[in-house]
């Protein structure tokens, strides 16, 4: 025990709290940009007259847009994560895209007070969401890899963060409207807040490199000599061990026994690892050699079951939300209709979506093995078209079955707790299929699925808008 007096604490839990803002700041510019739907839409859908003639607005279909091509990057990093940690530093990778993203924040917050053609301000607006959503999802890649080098608790807080984003995004549009300000006003205030949370998400990472018992950790995951003694302090902390195999390193998490909760699953383990730079990791040669890990193929034909679940859970859940579901209006007049779409929309969907990944701590069912699992999962479908039948306008086809305002939170409330509980479940379950020689490989294939979900969920809010 008197070597382990020699690994340094993480005093007052600076660590943790900054591992909690980075996962904050990874998700800000996808929740800024959702919870900002309505301003863009009175934005571009304005009413031009020509000659005394009343021309209707073009329809941007801006949610729709907006949800697209902020989960396209996500795949397309997905994809290109091994080039980029091979060939990009780690502090560009994650320092540079939060520099990037304050920059396209300052734009877009810029905008808000710049008179601009219609055409061109959405335009700009998009390449902004864009570029933004690919840098953060090459700054989320690496912040995976950067905490998993961390004992256990460090990724339960980092995903904590990340959960509660929406609800950060959400709290500041509702202080931005109650603010009594006109409008232009109150959406400059509320572009403002993130340019301010992505300044201190950047001052924490850099902060982090100095504290020495982050340093501590992250020389270990390079190879680098660190306190005499600590590694079985590492062992008991729950950090990761490294293992030798064909001259590169593979990780490999303690075994753990009880189920964990959504944010600390065994597959986040097995994502980060598929994240995770091959220069973070440590050789140790004197260890056995172990079994040649399974072909991707033979991993998939495991998994399968999940990967169709992960896929399904995002395409259900991007199809109608929030391209749907922000057109909802209430059906009562005044200044509650300000608040409704916030309150009932996204404040209901990030704190259902939060709960619904902390009741799984304590339930988990159905099991892995049972067929009720895709059962749930497909019946999910039901949402779509209950959704479709709220009080979303403008309409064209479909009548309005269910008008009420307490009709719509409530199908908005079991949509949200169903789409976080079904995820929660189907990434835990999924490396507890295969051996565990081969849970990065089922990691990485879960991490791929999860964003193609997300990608065909975003592209099938198009003709699902149009059907209403």
């Amino acid at each position: 025990m008197k070597n382990q007096e020699a690994a340094p604490v993480d005093r007052f839990r600076v660590v943790g709290v900054i591992f909690f803002i980075l996962g904050l700041g990874t998700l800000l510019p996808w929740n800024f940009f959702m919870t900002a739907i309505s301003y863009f839409q009175n934005r571009l859908n304005t009413t031009e007259w020509i000659n005394g003639t009343v021309v209707p607005h073009k329809e941007y279909h801006f949610s729709n847009w907006l949800t697209l091509l902020s989960q396209l990057p996500l795949l397309l990093f997905t994809l290109l994560n091994s080039f980029l940690y091979q060939r990009i530093s780690e502090n560009m990778r994650i320092a540079g895209s939060l520099v990037f993203i304050l920059l396209l924040f300052m734009l877009n917050a810029s905008l808000v007070r710049v008179p601009m053609n219609n055409d061109l301000f959405f335009s700009v607006t998009m390449a902004t969401i864009w570029f933004i959503n690919s840098f953060g999802a090459v700054m989320q890649g690496s912040l995976f890899g950067l905490v998993g080098q961390l004992p256990q608790r460090y990724s339960v807080l980092f995903m904590s963060g990340q959960g509660l984003a929406g609800t950060f995004a959400t709290i500041a549009m509702l202080i931005s409207i109650s603010s009594g300000a006109d409008s232009e006003t109150a959406a400059l205030g509320y572009f403002i807040t993130p340019c301010g949370g992505t300044v201190v998400t950047l001052l924490s990472y850099l902060l982090l490199r100095r504290l020495p018992f982050a340093r501590y950790y992250f020389n270990k995951g390079k190879g680098l000599d660190v306190a005499p003694g600590a590694e079985g302090l590492l062992e008991e902390s729950g950090s990761m061990k490294y293992d030798r195999i064909n001259g590169q390193g593979k990780r490999t998490s303690p075994k753990r026994t009880g189920f964990a909760a959504c944010s600390f699953p065994e597959s986040w383990e097995s994502a980060k690892q598929a994240l995770l730079p091959k220069e973070q990791v440590v050789a140790e040669p004197q260890e056995p050699i172990p079994a040649r890990k399974s072909s991707v193929w033979q991993v998939f034909k495991k998994i399968w079951v999940m990967a169709f679940c992960i896929t399904f859970v995002f395409i259900v859940t991007l199809s109608v939300f929030p391209a749907v579901t922000v057109d909802v209006k209430s059906e009562f007049s005044g200044k509650w209709e300000l608040y409704f779409i916030p309150v009932c929309c996204f404040l209901n969907f990030n704190m259902m979506d939060w709960l619904s990944r902390t009741v799984t701590s304590v339930v988990r069912w159905p099991a892995k093995e049972s067929a009720l699992f895709p059962v749930l999962v497909v019946s999910r479908v039901v949402f779509i078209p209950l959704l479709m039948l709220c009080n979303v306008q403008n309409r064209s086809h479909l009548p309005v079955l269910f008008s009420h305002d307490a009709a719509f939170t409530l199908i908005m409330l079991l949509f949200s707790f169903s789409s976080g509980y079904c995820v929660c479940l189907t990434m835990s379950y999924a490396p507890l299929l295969v051996e565990p020689k081969d849970a990065e490989t089922a990691g990485a294939l879960m991490t791929f699925f999860l964003a193609l979900g997300l990608s065909l969920g975003a592209g099938l809010s198009f003709p699902l808008r149009a059907m209403v």
